[in-house]
């Protein structure tokens, strides 16, 4: 509108020889980009109308050629609308999937789970997906409480699937098997069942990573199951402790073909103590100069805060460190742990 404007008023008075109203057939085309079919084209029949009423002012302006010019444009401009609001409401509805499936996927945790206070952070690095190969859940059991979360190899829409089906697996299994060890076999069954099932390519390219962990309701400890993933970080007053398993265990979809046996470890914590669950995506953000972002080293200047504040202040370091950019999926989970004489319920 603006340049319609503009250009009639140069066009009316300036000198015939500069001829500005040519330029009126930009305007139909720059509408095309944000404004919808109808206002298109009742913009490029007005720039005709102008057109008609210069060509009363200077007769031998070439108006015809310049009407046919104005009308071919807002005509493929009409079309070019069309076909953009079509693609606009295509990418609407995918969003609207996409926000579906990561809400079956990776549904919102409870802020208290069993004695844990627990946050969760998610961050997909195909930002039009909005979800990814990374993946967490946590749920009260008989045993306690359990949860899990791992980087499926890849990221965006294709590694979908695999999460999905090691967390569905989780979601059954935790409930069932008396040990970490005998969820982390279900999971490995799921995970290759479903590698068979839509082949990507080759079955070694072809793997997940987790993290189980297993919080009792008496309290005391933590008993870990690290599967190939970073492992977990635990602050206690102040002093952080890098939970690193004392042996390998296979990662999932691997381990029929390593004949490796999975090794749980468990591990002493307090009331207040705080475990930062979280995916390499994590320590593998890297800065304008290529450095990786220094979890262990920011961790350990972290003061004891809640989950969220924890996760919060992780965020903005990121993006800071990053520059906003993300080349993988993210995913974290704080945990703190309550008190099972706190009301039985561990509330802070």
């Amino acid at each position: 509108m603006i340049l319609t404007v503009i250009v009639t008023a140069l066009a009316f008075s300036t000198p015939r020889k500069i001829a500005f109203s040519r330029l009126l057939t930009a305007a139909p085309a720059l509408a095309a980009s944000i404004w919808p079919v109808l206002p298109t084209v009742l913009l490029g029949v007005a720039c005709v109308v102008i057109m008609i009423a210069l060509s009363l002012v200077y007769p031998d302006l070439g108006t015809w050629f310049t009407v046919g010019a104005i009308a071919a444009v807002t005509v493929a401009a009409a079309y070019a609308c069309s076909v953009r609001i079509k693609r606009e409401q295509d990418f609407v509805q995918l969003r609207l999937v996409a926000d579906a499936a990561q809400k079956v996927l990776l549904r919102p945790l409870p802020r208290n789970v069993g004695l844990l206070e627990v946050a969760s952070m998610y961050l997909a690095a195909a930002a039009q997906a909005r979800i990814g190969g990374d993946f967490y859940e946590a749920v009260t059991t008989p045993h306690g409480v359990r949860l899990i979360i791992g980087d499926v190899r890849g990221k965006g829409l294709p590694a979908v699937g695999s999460a999905a089906a090691v967390v569905n697996c989780f979601r059954e299994a935790a409930y069932d098997e008396p040990d970490l060890e005998g969820i982390v076999r279900r999971l490995d069954i799921s995970s290759t069942r479903h590698s068979c099932t839509f082949p990507t390519g080759d079955l070694l390219e072809q793997f997940t990573t987790v993290v189980l962990a297993e919080f009792p309701d008496h309290g005391g400890h933590i008993k870990i199951l690290n599967c190939g993933h970073p492992p977990p970080l635990l602050l206690h007053q102040g002093k952080l402790q890098v939970l690193d398993p004392t042996a390998a265990s296979p990662i999932l979809s691997l381990a029929t073909l390593i004949d490796t046996p999975y090794i749980t470890d468990i591990v002493a914590c307090a009331p207040g103590d705080l475990v930062l669950f979280y995916t390499d995506g994590i320590i593998e953000s890297r800065n304008h100069r290529g450095e990786f972002f220094p979890l262990h080293d920011w961790m350990s200047g972290r003061t004891p805060a809640g989950p969220r504040a924890l996760l919060d202040g992780l965020h903005r370091e990121l993006l800071q460190h990053s520059g906003g950019e993300l080349d993988d999926d993210i995913a974290a989970l704080a945990v703190r742990l309550g008190d099972p004489d706190d009301d039985g319920r561990g509330r802070h």
